[in-house]
This record gives C-alpha cells, structure tokens and sequence, in this order.
C-alpha cells in the first residue's frame, strides 16, 4: 500500500484535525503519489474514453476531503480509506449523470478482482456494483467496508483488518464472501 511514511502522515493528520491548515496542505506532497494510485486503480477497467482522468480524480477528492471539518484523522490508513470512499462516490456520481434514460447505455464498467470462482474476471457496470455495494452495505456493513477499503482503496488484508479493527484471517474470509455475494448479485440482477 502507501509508500508514504505512516508517523509524518499520521502527525499531520492529527494536527489538521486540530484545525491546522497548514498541516493539511503539507499532507499534499506526501500522499499525492498514493492518491493517484487509488485514483488509478478506481478508474482502471472503465472504457477508454472515459472523460475523468486519475489526476481530476485526485484533485476532487482531496478537495471534498479538505471541505470536511470534523473528520477525525485516526491515520493513515483511515484517511486513504476515505480518499477511497470519495473517489468511488465522484465515479457513481459521474457515471449516473452520463448515463441516459435508458439504463445500460454509456454504462461505465470495471472489474470486478478475483470475483469469479471460475477464475475469470468479469467486467462490471460501475453503477450496478454500487447498487450491489448499497444493498451488501444494508446486510453487512463491514462486508461493504472491506470491498471499498480493498477493491478501490487497494489497501492489503493487513492494512483493510487493522481499518475494521478485525483479524487478517477474518478479512480475508469476509472479502472474499463479499466478492462472490457481489458477484452473484450483479450477474443476476439482485442489486
């Protein structure tokens, strides 16, 4: 996961939550590089001409972000779960209003890793996996957290278990039921 160092990015985090702007935007530089990772990793599998590039991603995230005044910055992991969170919410955002009327068309797909048993990786509609993520996040939340934490924040079974506060082995079993529910609930049209 991050390449930045977790105690300068943990410290500042503190102190923004404290008000202090100034430690916020000295944030910028050390979680730009992992930002546009995520950024990359969320837009990765959508077609090619897809109009919202990794870098705008970043920059409306880390803006809605900075909007935020009472998030309370545990550290880094928790902050580059919510970058994730943003992120996924500005693509549901984006493809919902280039979709039409007609459901399916300009659809915005990615894929969906390691969700076949089968062992192929599926294409999936950007809206119908939220749809499914809403309706998994109404049955087992921390289900939910884990797909967002691990699928668009690209955050490993250590990094995602210590987020949820679970066992790495418990992670792993609830990521991968989460994979297949998801899965199963988008080819059938369950979501």
């Amino acid at each position: 996961m991050p390449s930045s160092s977790s105690q300068p990015v943990t410290e500042l985090l503190a102190r923004w939550r404290s008000g202090d702007e100034v430690a916020r935007d000295a944030l910028v530089p050390l979680v730009y590089d992992e930002l546009r990772r995520i950024a990359r990793r969320c837009i990765a599998g959508q077609r090619s001409d897809h109009t919202l590039q990794p870098t705008a991603l970043v920059h409306e995230a880390y803006l809605r972000l900075a909007r935020r005044d009472s998030v309370d910055w545990q550290d880094r992991v928790h902050f580059f779960a919510m970058a994730a969170q943003m992120m996924r919410q500005i693509l549901v955002d984006h493809a919902r209003k280039r979709a039409t009327a007609k459901r399916g068309a300009n659809a915005v797909t990615v894929v969906l890793e390691e969700a076949s048993v089968v062992g192929k990786t599926p294409s999936v509609d950007l809206l119908a996996l939220d749809d499914a993520m809403q309706r998994l996040a109404e049955l087992d939340p921390r289900q939910s957290q884990i797909v967002e934490l691990r699928f668009f924040g690209g955050l490993s079974i250590e990094e995602t278990a210590q987020a949820v506060n679970i066992s790495p082995a418990t992670t792993e079993r609830e990521w991968a039921t989460a994979r297949l529910w998801l899965y199963q609930a988008i080819t059938d049209g369950v979501a």
